[in-house]
């Protein structure tokens, strides 16, 4: 059982890295939702920052699919860009901050305009059009798990496609 558990935490803390203009960042990871099926398997993709129009805040966006059988909790993220990084979810017009957001086995969280999304807090520095962030985002498993990807900062009316 220990050496079981030594691997599944070499796994569940490996690094992933990957622009997330296209491509996406994966990781496999033992999940903490339940069921006996496969362990959550994370891919981060389609991050960006709107060119903030405050110079002490802003906000990024990322879509994580999870193609395993088991809930993953994204519960923190952390950047140079900002000393605080804080989750939120918005229902109508009504935005609060969040501890975790789930992402379902099987399915996707999409943080976009509008809807989930994560707040950067005391910027260190105002980012460019064009600049790209670094984001590393912490999942909650059975084993803690990390995805590290780099996101371009649009401009301020940017909105994907799709």
């Amino acid at each position: 059982m220990r050496r079981r558990r030594a691997l599944l935490g070499a796994l569940g803390g490996a690094l992933a890295v990957a622009a997330a203009s296209g491509a996406a960042a994966g990781l496999a990871g033992h999940g903490s939702g339940a069921g006996s099926g496969s362990p959550a398997r994370l891919a981060v993709s389609g991050g960006y920052i709107p060119r903030p129009l405050l110079t002490d805040e802003a906000a990024a966006y990322v879509t994580v699919t999870n193609s395993g059988d088991t809930d993953a909790q994204l519960t923190s993220v952390t950047t140079p860009l900002a000393a605080h990084v804080t989750l939120h979810t918005t229902t109508g017009t009504t935005m609060r901050q969040v501890t975790a957001l789930t992402v379902p086995a099987g399915g996707r969280l999409t943080l976009g305009t509008g809807g989930d999304h994560l707040m950067l807090e005391t910027l260190t520095h105002m980012p460019l059009v064009g600049e790209r962030i670094t984001l590393r985002l912490h999942f909650t498993h059975a084993t803690p798990a990390t995805v590290t990807i780099t996101v371009p900062v649009r401009p301020t009316t940017y909105h994907p496609r799709g």
